[in-house]
């Protein structure tokens, strides 16, 4: 294992992997005591880095962009004073190549294409395609446990992705496809989605840039 995030880290910052979030969520992202971290996420609230937000199905925390900033600048310091920034830089490079390969695959599973639908949705009646998917989601997962060990070696904060995506693709090939791109639940997508946003907030990389 790596070097250990403190806490007032963590909460910030699973702030953002997690889009929004309650004191609870935020504190299970990192295994924190939900005390701590609700009193983390007041702190950050009176320092004007989170506000709350509410929509008719959800509320939580979200960040605003100075807590976004905020969280840039104390991932950037963690990476200085560690001196992990090369290993989390050949990892992202790692990563970004496998992703491609993951977006065709995600793309696969919810488009199947006929002769007169090129765009056709998956309806998932046909299971050999649905195979072909899971198994390339198999290799993909193969290939991705070095990136997140090579990662967990520098920063522990990176532990759980790896044993994330295999439990979710562990679920969809006994026969629960929401398990692979499904919303609200820890699917292939969501542990991927969330990994690759934490190597850009680490990095200060825009999504969509190269």
């Amino acid at each position: 294992m790596g070097y250990s995030s403190p806490a007032d880290l963590l909460v910030l910052h699973a702030v953002r992997l997690l889009g929004m979030a309650d004191g609870a969520a935020g504190a299970r992202r990192f295994g924190l005591d939900p005390a701590v971290a609700e009193e983390l996420l007041l702190d950050f609230q009176a320092s004007g880095w989170i506000q709350r937000v509410s929509f008719p199905d959800i509320s939580g925390w979200a960040l605003t962009d100075a807590g976004r900033a905020e969280d840039v600048r104390r991932l950037a310091a963690e990476l200085d004073q560690t001196g992990a920034r090369p290993t989390v830089a050949t990892a992202y490079a790692d990563f970004d190549q496998l992703n491609k390969s993951f977006l065709e695959v995600i793309m696969n599973w919810q488009i199947r294409p006929t002769r007169d639908d090129s765009m056709a949705r998956n309806d998932h009646s046909d299971q050999a395609w649905d195979e072909r998917v899971l198994d390339a989601l198999g290799g993909l997962d193969h290939s991705l446990h070095p990136v997140c060990t090579n990662l967990l070696n520098a920063l522990d904060r990176f532990d759980g992705y790896a044993d994330r995506f295999s439990a979710a693709l562990d679920r969809a090939d006994r026969g629960d496809g929401s398990w692979v791109a499904g919303i609200g639940v820890d699917s292939c997508h969501t542990v991927w989605f969330q990994l690759h946003e934490d190597l850009l907030a680490t990095l200060n990389i825009e999504r969509g840039q190269s």
